[in-house]
């Protein structure tokens, strides 16, 4: 009796959490998850854990190395480098996700469509996401970017511009597949409008591919924000990005190793958190994983 109750008792948990107890069978996952808590708890608590404003400069302390005031040293007018990397992670992590999140439903919504109903508005949208596709994105980025104006929004346009077709193309294929489905056909034997039938059996059946993207894709949009702020494309000083902050300290590695070494690290940790939660999250999600 006591075997049958413990039996009874564990399936439960499997069957109602099979997210989570997929997830703790992943320690990757679980170590991505945890560098990427303590990145975000540490920018939150920023306030709380430095006086220093990200901004203030302060010329008498420039250039100060590592120490007990200045964790990660100062920068080339004495703003403390610690301070802004904390800042920063506000600021590329929301940015990521944001730029991940739009380009994602923008997708979703273009592709269903075109999948859905076919014919020359499909093959008009997939020559354009051809068009897109054809160049490598970071050079497109760059390209976007420089004819919209050098700044932080712009490129945030940019990277979402040329992060769509992935989303649209990735849609349309599980739209295709659905489209023949009987539940789809018999809701159109019923008359069902074709936007009704995309918002409520299309669109539904495609999140769990498309978010599955999206958490791939967050770790990718952070690179390419910071390479375009390293290019001087994307956010201007003295807004405290990861790139942007590279971008100057690069050119004092030699004599300041601190300056572009620190921000690039909080670069290297967030990026390779996100990119080990994405590979978890596919191979809970999708059912076609080995795992």
């Amino acid at each position: 009796m006591m075997e049958l109750q413990t039996a009874e008792a564990v399936l439960p948990a499997k069957e109602i959490h099979p997210f989570w107890y997929k997830l703790k069978k992943n320690p990757m996952t679980l170590a991505g998850l945890a560098v990427l808590a303590v990145i975000v708890l540490l920018s939150l608590a920023a306030p709380l854990i430095t006086s220093f404003d990200p901004n203030k400069i302060n010329v008498v302390e420039r250039f100060q190395g590592p120490s007990a005031k200045h964790w990660f040293g100062t920068d080339e007018v004495g703003r403390d480098i610690f301070t802004r990397i904390l800042y920063g992670t506000r600021l590329s992590l929301g940015i990521g996700v944001a730029i991940v999140v739009a380009a994602g439903a923008i997708g979703t919504v273009l592709g269903t469509v075109s999948g859905y109903l076919g014919g020359k508005i499909d093959q008009i949208m997939m020559r354009i996401m051809d068009m897109i596709l054809a160049f490598p994105t970071l050079i497109l980025a760059m390209a976007f970017a420089a004819a919209l104006g050098p700044n932080l929004q712009n490129a945030m346009i940019a990277i979402a511009v040329v992060k769509i077709p992935v989303y649209v193309r990735l849609a349309r294929g599980e739209t295709l597949a659905l489209r023949e489905k009987l539940f789809v056909k018999a809701a159109v034997t019923f008359g069902i409008k074709p936007w009704r039938i995309i918002a409520r059996h299309i669109v539904p059946n495609v999140v769990s591919p498309i978010v599955i993207q999206v958490t791939l894709d967050i770790g990718d949009a952070i690179l390419l924000v910071a390479t375009l702020g390293f290019l001087g494309l994307g956010a201007q000083p003295p807004t405290p990005e990861w790139g942007a902050m590279i971008s100057v300290g690069w050119k004092y590695l030699l004599d300041y190793w601190w300056y572009p070494t620190f921000p690039g690290l909080a670069l290297f940790l967030a990026s390779g958190a996100l990119n080990l939660i994405g590979d978890g999250i596919r191979d809970i999600l999708d059912p076609k994983s080995g795992r």
